[in-house]
């Protein structure tokens, strides 16, 4: 003979052992306690009840999506803004980066279970190449607001990485409510080669616009 706990979260009749007192979040489901009376025969004297099932929260018994799950998703590659954007920048002054901070919504299952995942950017490293780093937590802006950038000191050739810090929530579907991932998931990418050049002004005698180009120019 199988039995639930009641409603009300009292013991049933003959059950003689204290329930667990749950307490659940606004909008989800309580499962509430199973107890066991068994007996030998159809004759035998029925024995002592047993608590089987200490019930709980709807939510509490769902699968967990784990940091490892986490870092499994596809998450996109942050993307990397550089001002100036000409496939060269002056030394010595600012090298303007910025990166998209727009959080990504992404599907996937857990036991067989449709599960929506919400991840967002929300710090990021950058290596500029020459053995300086930057670790934010602000996404940049473009000139002439902009909070995030770097000068170079050296002339060369060299490239920027930007790596993405990503944490998130997840859903699962059918229950109301939203849980945090407990972990986070790096995303990496690296710019295009650029070099940082050094140049000096000087006065000509004529316009460097002209056609053909003055030789001074």
């Amino acid at each position: 003979m199988w039995t639930r706990g009641s409603a009300d979260g009292t013991c049933p009749e003959l059950a003689n052992l204290a329930g667990v007192i749950q307490q659940c979040e606004d909008g989800d489901s309580m499962v509430l306690p199973m107890w066991r009376q068994t007996r030998a025969t159809p004759a035998a004297a029925w024995g002592p009840w047993e608590q089987i099932d200490a019930g709980g929260c709807g939510v509490d018994l769902l699968p967990v999506l784990t940091e490892a799950d986490f870092r499994l998703l596809p998450l996109p590659t942050p993307a990397l803004t550089l001002q100036p954007d000409r496939g060269w920048v002056l030394v010595n002054i600012e090298t303007i980066v910025s990166t998209d901070p727009t959080p990504v919504t992404l599907r996937t299952e857990l036991l067989g279970i449709g599960v929506t995942v919400e991840a967002t950017p929300t710090r990021w490293t950058y290596d500029f190449g020459d053995g300086h780093t930057l670790s934010t937590r602000s996404p940049g802006h473009p000139y002439p607001h902009h909070d995030v950038f770097h000068e170079y000191e050296t002339p060369g050739t060299t490239t920027i990485t930007l790596n993405a810090e990503w944490t998130g929530r997840y859903q699962i579907d059918g229950s109301p409510i939203w849980r945090d991932i407990n972990g986070t998931a790096n995303t990496t990418t690296t710019s295009p080669p650029f070099t940082v050049e050094e140049r000096t002004s000087r006065l000509v005698a004529d316009l460097c616009t002209d056609r053909p180009t003055p030789p001074d120019c």
